[in-house]
Formats: structure tokens, sequence, C-alpha cells
């Protein structure tokens, strides 16, 4: 009788489906029943520091009040108004504020649902541009290996084929194009042989496939999932060059990086160039309410405005809620009405002097860290449900990946509180 005589764990090991989870070996899984700041309270009292800022979007800490008052306030006047035909504050609002914080060339917003759907929107974007401009061949995709751009279906064909999650949907996505990630990592010298072997390898592909690309899509600087590897922003400028050279809609995936996660506002401002396309979400609401963003600038909006049909051929139901929009603001309010430069630059500084003693570990391979980002690789995959099996004991929710142990801490993570998660990534380095 649906499981009435079950506790809440078992019902919920019984027969909710978790992302990435095998049904029959659910792992280790806890009750959380309240969250407040970096805390996440379980079942049983115990608190645990949310080192993964619930998969990267909950930068301002959990229950932030003045975005949970926002939605508040916003759900006693219009929680909801399909935005086909009709408009509202929330959205205009929210808008302007994203307009005076972007790139400058990126002037038109369509909101979306998820950080999936926004690419999704961008990859629309670029096939309806290039049919509109007399190109409809022109409705494939380059981009470079170990990337990740989300888990819906043509997102899915633009992450790595071979070593990404989606590998066994191999022969059923649409075929895309793919080179070698950028060779010269972030803090490097960019020395014009080595790069050759990552822009000489974009030039061959995007030229011998230029009459059925229509975008260029990456992560600039930062892959995430595909593993947390940051890379010289001059691959992005020199990218830029060749995709205005054939024709081509350049796309920044912004959704990892976004709202000062590498330290600056967006990835995109580590390099001289803007993209046509950029996908934003997970820390648009501080992680409050699921939305997302895609925005372009004029030359894509109106060209294909200017073809045929004229619109833009895509428009989901929640489009523009405006208890997401409400969020939203409220988030970019408090990111940009503190110090968020120096507050990301304090948790970098912390990660990079706590986390170096993993260095000298014999099962890492490299510490990296960039803005509020740290991450030690090992040389071995990491069983996440081994991680989980120790947060109560540490007090922190840890996530690994692969290979990769790491976090993304909300931004008002004390010194105290960093402190007690670089200890249990070096306990995780040493133990699993």
């Amino acid at each position: 009788m649906g499981g009435t005589d079950l506790t809440q764990l078992e019902f919920d090991q019984q027969h909710l489906w978790h992302p990435y989870t095998n049904v029959a070996k659910p792992g280790p899984t806890f009750v959380v029943k309240e969250s407040e700041g970096v805390y996440l309270t379980l079942e049983d009292g115990t608190r645990l520091i949310d080192a993964m800022s619930s998969w990267w979007c909950m930068m301002h800490g959990h229950r932030h009040p003045a975005i949970t008052g926002a939605i508040h306030d916003q759900l006693d006047r219009l929680p909801h108004v399909m935005f086909g035909g009709l408009t509202h504050d929330p959205a205009i609002d929210l808008g302007r504020k994203m307009l005076a914080i972007t790139p400058a060339s990126l002037t038109r917003i369509f909101y979306c649902d998820s950080g999936s759907v926004s690419v999704e929107v961008a990859m629309k974007m670029a096939v309806q541009y290039q049919h509109a401009m007399g190109f409809a061949g022109r409705s494939q995709f380059a981009t470079v290996r170990s990337g990740y751009h989300g888990d819906t279906w043509k997102a899915m064909s633009v992450c790595d084929p071979d070593t990404g999650m989606h590998h066994l949907f191999q022969g059923a996505l649409s075929v895309q194009h793919f080179t070698p990630r950028p060779p010269i990592r972030l803090g490097e010298d960019w020395i014009e042989d080595q790069a050759l072997n990552g822009i000489g390898a974009l030039r061959a592909l995007l030229e011998a496939g230029a009459e059925k690309i229509a975008g260029f899509i990456l992560e600039p600087v930062v892959q995430g999932t595909g593993g947390m590897y940051f890379y010289h922003p001059e691959y992005l400028n020199q990218a830029r060059a060749l995709c205005d050279e054939l024709g081509i809609l350049l796309i920044f995936d912004e959704i990892a990086t976004g709202f000062a996660r590498t330290g600056e506002l967006f990835a995109t401002d580590f390099c001289a160039v803007e993209p046509d396309i950029i996908c934003l979400g997970k820390g648009l609401t501080g992680g409050h309410i699921s939305f997302a963003c895609t925005l372009t600038n004029d030359r894509v909006a109106l060209g294909i405005g200017g073809g045929n049909p004229g619109i833009f051929m895509h428009g989901p139901t929640y489009m523009a809620n405006p208890l997401a929009c409400a969020a939203a603001l409220a988030a970019l309010n408090v990111l940009t009405g503190q110090d968020w430069r120096g507050r990301v630059a304090a948790i970098s500084d912390q990660l990079q002097q706590e986390l170096a003693p993993a260095r000298a570990l014999s099962k890492v391979r490299d510490v990296r860290v960039l803005g509020a980002i740290g991450v030690i690789e090992m040389q071995q995959p990491v069983s996440a449900d081994a991680a989980h099996a120790l947060a109560p004991e540490m007090g922190v929710f840890l996530r690994p990946f692969g290979k990769n142990i790491y976090t993304m801490p909300p931004f008002i993570t004390t010194p105290a509180q960093l402190s007690k998660i670089t200890a249990g990534m070096l306990r995780l380095a040493q133990d699993l």
C-alpha cells in the first residue's frame, strides 16, 4: 500500500531514483531535515558542512534571508504566469541586472528552466541562426575533449563521447566534432609551438567541417565535470578569431563558472573576447530554485528574426517563472553588494595553503586551486560512496567524482569551516 510500513530512508532506497546511482546498490544516503548557511542538518541532528554548495549552486549558503524573502514576497503576488504574450516586473528587473554584469555585447536574454536546457537553447539558437543566414547544412557542433554540458539529449552529444559520463549513448546521439582539450594549463606560459597542438588541431577541425558546423561550444577556462581541468584563456582568444573567420558561432558554457566562482565574475573575463552565446545557471538563484538563462548578441538574435520562420522555436512552460526571477535578482544583489572578489580570493588563498600537503601523498597526482574551487586529483578513481560513509564522522559532506576530490564551498564559508573541509579532503586523499 504505497510503502506506508517503511521508514523514510527505506522508502527512498526502494522507490526513489537518485542521480548517477545504482538502484540495487544505492550506497550511503542521508535524510536532510534542514539547511542553513553552510550546514545540512540530518534527521539524527548531525550537522554536515556542504562543501559542494549542493552541486556548485548554493553560493551564498542555504536559506539566505534575502533570497528566501524575495521568493516569499513574490509568492504572495504572482507565483507564475506564462511568458507568451505576457511579461512581469521580476523578469524585467532581473534582465536589467543581468545586462549590467554580463559581457557587454550580449544584449538578448532567454530565460530557461535549468542549465542543461540553457545549453539546448544555445545549440538551437546556433542552428536556427545559420539556417537564417542561408547555411541550412550547418547543424552540427564542434567542442573539446573532456567537456561536459549536461544530461539532456543534445547537450549529451557535446560531452566527451569516450571518457565522459554519457559514452554508452554514443550510437544514439548526434555525431559531433571533437578536438583535443586545450593543452596549456592556466598559469603556464603560452608558447605558440605547444599551443599548436590545440589551436592547430582546432583550425583543422573547423576548416574541414565548416560547411556542417553551426557552433563551437566549450566551458571557458575551467572544465568542470570532465576533470576539473584549468586551461589558458589565450586558447579562447584564438578560438574566437577562428570562429569569426569561418562563420561559426562561439558558445561559452558558464553554468559552473559563472557568478564569481573562478575569482572573476565570469570565466569570460579571463580572456580578451566575448562569445556569441553564453549559458548561465547554477548560482544564478544562489541555488534556491532551478533557473538558468541563455544570452546572445544582436547579430544572432536579429539574424534569427530576419530568417524563416522569424520566431525562435523554443518556449518552456515555466520560462521566466516569477519566483525564480525574484530569487535570481536577490541572489545577484547579494553577490554584487559585497566584496565578492576579496571573499573568493581569501577562500582561494586558504585552499592553496591547506591543500598543499596533499602533494606529498603517494596516491595524489595533482593539487590545483582556482578561485573558490579546490581540487585534489588522485592517481585512481575515488569512491563517492566511501566518502559519503565518512561524512558524519568528518562533519563534512564531500562527493568526489572520477579521480577528483574537490570542493566548491559557499562564499560565506568561514576560515574555520573551510579548514574543516580541507581536513576532510586530505583524509579522503589518505584513506580512500
